[in-house]
C-alpha cells in the first residue's frame, strides 16, 4: 500500500497468493485478488479494517471454491476433487482466478480460470465468506469454438467480458441461463445460452475453418463510465497482434491503433475522468506497453515502455 501524503510504502503479507486485484464498491472497498490455479482459493483484504487498526491478519480472509452440488442453497461439508459424489455434500473444485471483477449489481465476485477450454467462476460471498461462499462454474462454449480464457472484466449490468485464445471477445450473461444454476445438473456446461462470441479483427489461421482469428488478446477491460467517449459499458480487448485496443461498440469493433512507435503491446487499460465539465478533453483511456522486451520494439536498444493516452473527439471538428 502506498500513501501519497507520506510517500510511505507498507508491505502487507497475505496467506494466499495474489496476482490481479480489484476494489469492490461496498462500504469497506474490499480488495479482492486473483492468484491463478495453483492457489485454489480466492482471497480478499478489508481496506477499512486495515487502515483503522493496522492489523493485516484481521483484515484478510480467503475461501476455497465450493460448488453447491446438492442444490440446497447453502454451503455444507464437501467432497474433495476426484472423490465420489455424495448427495448430502457439496464439492470443492480445483480452480483459481486469473482475472477478477466484482459485479456492481449484486456484489458477487467473478473470475476467469485458465485451462482448456477454460472457466468463468461466480463466487457469492454470503454473510461470512470464509464459511458461506458458494461458487458457480460456467465452462467456455467449445461447441462455438470458444476456448482459452485469459483476462476478463464485468460491466455495470453484470455481463462478463473475456479475451479468448480462440480469437474471440466473449460475453457471458447469467441472466440468460434457462436451467438450474446449482445442484447435480449444474456441471459447467449447463448454460450455453449465456455465451456470445465476437471474432476479433484479423485473419484466421489458413487451415482453420472455425470462427475466430489469429489475434492473441491478453486481457479485456470494460469502460463502465465512458472515459473513452465510445459509451458506457464498452468492452476493450487488447489487440496484442494489432498494436491496438479493440472496443466493441454496438456489436462492431472500433480499432484504436497506435501507429507509432510500432510495438504497442497492452496488457490492460483503465480510464480517467479528470474534468466532467470539459467534454472529451476532460477524460481519456490509458494503457501501457507491457512487453518484457522493449529493446525489440521500434527504436531498438534503449527503448523504454510507454504510457499511451487515448482521447476521442465526438466528431472531427470538435474543440
Amino acid at each position: 500500500m502506498y500513501d501519497p501524503k507520506s510517500g510511505k510504502f507498507t508491505l502487507i503479507s497475505t496467506c494466499f497468493q495474489t496476482h490481479h486485484l480489484v476494489f469492490a464498491e461496498d462500504a469497506n472497498n474490499t480488495l479482492w485478488t486473483s492468484g491463478d490455479a495453483a492457489n485454489q482459493v480466492v482471497g480478499w483484504f478489508n481496506r477499512k479494517v486495515f487502515e483503522e487498526t493496522g492489523d493485516e491478519a484481521r483484515a484478510q480472509g480467503w475461501t476455497p471454491f465450493i460448488v453447491d452440488t446438492n442444490g440446497n442453497g447453502k454451503r455444507d461439508a464437501w467432497v474433495e476433487p476426484g472423490a465420489p459424489d455424495d448427495p448430502a455434500k457439496d464439492r470443492r473444485i480445483v480452480a483459481g482466478f486469473y482475472g477478477v471483477a466484482v459485479n456492481p449489481v449484486d456484489g458477487t465476485i467473478w473470475g476467469s480460470a485458465l485451462g482448456f477450454p477454460g472457466l468463468i467462476l461466480r463466487v457469492n460471498p454470503g454473510p461470512d465468506p470464509s464459511e458461506t461462499a458458494l461458487t458457480e462454474v460456467f465452462e467456455l462454449p467449445l461447441e462455438q469454438n470458444g476456448y482459452g480464457v485469459r483476462g476478463m472484466d464485468i460491466d455495470r449490468s453484470g455481463v462478463v467480458w473475456a479475451s479468448l485464445a480462440s480469437g474471440h471477445l466473449a460475453s457471458f450473461d447469467r441472466r440468460k441461463c434457462k436451467g438450474p444454476l446449482n445442484g447435480p445438473k449444474a456441471t459447467g456446461k449447463h448454460c450455453p445460452e449465456g455465451w456470445t462470441l465476437y471474432p476479433l479483427p484479423g485473419p484466421q489461421f489458413e487451415t482453420v475453418k472455425a470462427s475466430g482469428s489469429v489475434e492473441a488478446s491478453y486481457f479485456t477491460w470494460v469502460d463502465q463510465f465512458d472515459t473513452s467517449g465510445l459509451g458506457r459499458n464498452v468492452p476493450n480487448a487488447t489487440g496484442n497482434l494489432n498494436d491496438a485496443l479493440f472496443a466493441l461498440v454496438d456489436g462492431k469493433f472500433v480499432t484504436l491503433r497506435v501507429p507509432y512507435p510500432l510495438g504497442f503491446y497492452a496488457k490492460w487499460a483503465d480510464g480517467r475522468i479528470d474534468d466532467p465539465s470539459a467534454g472529451w478533453k476532460g477524460k481519456g483511456l490509458w494503457a501501457t506497453t507491457g512487453t518484457r522486451t522493449p529493446f525489440h520494439l521500434e527504436g531498438g536498444k534503449g527503448t523504454r515502455p510507454k504510457v499511451i493516452k487515448f482521447q476521442l473527439r465526438p466528431d472531427p471538428l470538435a474543440h
